[in-house]
């Protein structure tokens, strides 16, 4: 109903959730310089992506062009009174980068609120921990992107979180070329040369930023990465690159234990 609102040059009455939720991700659109977008839903919309099942055909380039020139921002919403409106008739809101995240911070507060002082939370690969296994950390695996099973494997202490964007679940291939989800509002495509990037946040808001910060490291590739993840103030990261070469800040090598030696590694200061 928002995003036909939108569309129309009209205004919707929203929840007061949903105005904390915009105005949040907002300000991670904004800290992000605008490779954490959730406001080009129609871009993935075109691309399929809004889909339970992606065909393997390419847009129209014009409808592309259209939509990147349009340069729809989160910033183009305005909210007043319980109501939201956009100058931009552009703009279609798509939290999928966002709710994930977000979800696991609400989760991980209701069961605080049950005293539940020991927990593991996974909502769609997102994970937070709470307290500890037993006499130890939680430990969690990093899927491989080209293998079945774990890269490598990372304990969590009592509120962290861990995030991966990869191009391995939703994709599509034209000929030898894969199309993912994650799509740079820049120029209109899906992200290409990047396989994967994980994120370990903490604080208070560590599972939205799980999500949400690992967008603009993957948008950004391998030439940007490390000023996305400045940005947004992550420390711990890795990036796989197209080749399989796997990039880490040094904070986030101390934390891995790798399933396999890995001849194609390198940190990042």
């Amino acid at each position: 109903e928002l995003n036909e609102a939108f569309a129309n040059g009209d205004s919707a009455a929203i929840s007061a959730e949903l105005v904390a939720i915009l105005k949040d991700a907002t300000q991670l659109s904004q800290r992000s310089q605008g490779l954490f977008n959730p406001a080009i839903g129609g871009l993935v919309r075109l691309w399929g992506f809004q889909a339970d099942e992606f065909s393997s055909v390419q847009p129209d380039e014009r409808e592309i062009a259209k939509l990147t020139q349009a340069n729809p921002q989160m910033s183009d919403i305005s909210i007043e009174d319980g109501r939201a409106q956009s100058k931009n008739n552009f703009v279609q809101v798509d939290l999928g980068g966002y709710a994930k995240g977000y979800a696991l911070d609400h989760a991980a507060q209701l069961l605080r609120n049950q005293r539940i002082s020991n927990a593991l939370i996974n909502i769609g690969g997102n994970i937070l921990a709470i307290g500890r296994h037993g006499d130890r950390p939680w430990r969690v695996g990093i899927q491989h992107p080209r293998k079945p099973g774990a890269l490598a494997a990372i304990d969590l202490n009592d509120g962290e979180a861990i995030g991966t964007s990869g191009d391995y679940q939703r994709f599509f291939m034209v000929g030898n070329v894969r199309y993912c989800h994650l799509i740079n509002p820049r120029t209109g495509y899906p992200m290409q040369g990047v396989q994967a990037v994980t994120v370990l946040t903490r604080g208070e808001h560590a599972g939205v930023l799980s999500d949400a910060a690992s967008k603009p490291l993957f948008i950004a590739g391998t030439g940007g990465w490390r000023e996305a993840a400045r940005l947004m103030g992550v420390s711990d990261a890795m990036l796989v690159d197209a080749q399989g070469n796997i990039r880490l800040t040094a904070e986030m090598q101390k934390r891995l234990e790798f399933s396999e030696k890995i001849f194609r590694l390198q940190v990042e200061p």
